[in-house]
């Protein structure tokens, strides 16, 4: 019987498992991940911190969770987009699915744009794998239970929250729910959308993303989104914010972004979104020093593409 505590305990140290052992863990995790809903459902007493983007930035993640306090004094609710453009993208989703299997009801993690196949080996964590394991097994085990993340949740009846945005074609939580989230993440439709918009305060509804895939919603999209369903505020991730979050439309959209320094060079402040009931604060830390964390090989780091 695997003592999960000590394996978390050596995550924290950023240690990855042998092979056998990581597929075990990935296993224990997508088990529980599997009973959760597709819109969980979650109250924030008496508080839950909100995370935002970390993108394998294993060193700042781990500083993070000390900011916000270990599992499971606290909870937290992350957003997505836990691998690639950061050099640790294993070892930071290993922490957070050892999180999950030792402390399940004190951390939940969403499913974002960078949870899928395609993406993954574009922008890192394929290669990753590659390289740490001299095989594509552990990648498709990782792809497997990212296609069982929760797409959304709801945090005391009154915050959505969600990785990229709301979409036309899910006016409703319940046409969220009823989502086929088992999946890879298509290219396009409601699915997509809510994986890859953006809000734009420069439209009052809808227009095709620059991204190429999902929408820009405007403010009139939102209120009738939030009238609908009877909800107060869009809290998302996605799109880096230079002070650790952005707030639109008389802050019913706030966007959280928890990379600092995103990809090692933006020099961009990250932020904790701590949520108690009504009361909202936003912590704001700044990236781990370079003489403080571990750097891989040159060899790796100029392989590194797709930084933007």
């Amino acid at each position: 019987m695997t003592d999960w505590n000590k394996v978390l305990e050596a995550a924290y140290e950023k240690k990855i498992p042998d092979e056998d052992q990581l597929r075990q863990l990935i296993y224990e995790a997508m088990t529980i991940i599997t009973e959760e809903s597709t819109v969980l459902q979650l109250n924030s007493a008496p508080y839950i911190n909100i995370i935002g983007d970390v993108h394998g930035q294993f060193h700042d993640v781990r500083y993070m969770l000390d900011v916000g306090g270990r599992p499971p004094n606290s909870k937290y609710l992350f957003l997505g987009d836990y691998v690639d453009r950061g050099y640790f993208s294993l070892e930071t989703i290993t922490l957070l699915i050892c999180i999950k299997v030792c402390y399940p009801q004190s951390i939940y993690l969403m499913r974002g744009n960078h949870e899928c196949r395609a993406v993954t080996q574009s922008y890192g964590f394929y290669d990753e794998c590659m390289r740490k394991f001299n095989h594509a097994g552990i990648w498709r085990n990782f792809m497997e239970l990212f296609d069982h993340l929760p797409l959304a949740a709801i945090v005391d009846d009154r915050i959505y929250c969600v990785h990229g945005g709301i979409s036309p074609s899910l006016p409703t939580i319940d046409d969220v729910r009823i989502l086929q989230r088992v999946s890879e993440i298509p290219s396009d439709g409601s699915f997509a959308d809510i994986m890859w918009s953006d809000p734009s305060p420069t439209i009052e509804q809808w227009e095709h993303s620059y991204r190429g895939a999902g929408y820009l919603f405007g403010a009139r999209a939102v209120e009738q989104f939030l009238r609908i369903n009877d909800l107060c505020q869009v809290v998302r991730a996605h799109q880096l914010a230079m002070q650790g979050y952005q707030k639109y439309f008389n802050d019913t959209v706030v966007t959280v972004w928890s990379a600092p320094n995103y990809a090692y060079r933006t020099k961009n402040s990250a932020s904790i979104m701590k949520v108690a009931g009504e009361q909202q604060e936003f912590v704001i830390f700044e990236a781990v020093p370079a003489d403080q964390r571990e750097m891989p090989p040159d060899s790796y780091m100029n392989a590194q593409t797709g930084w933007e």
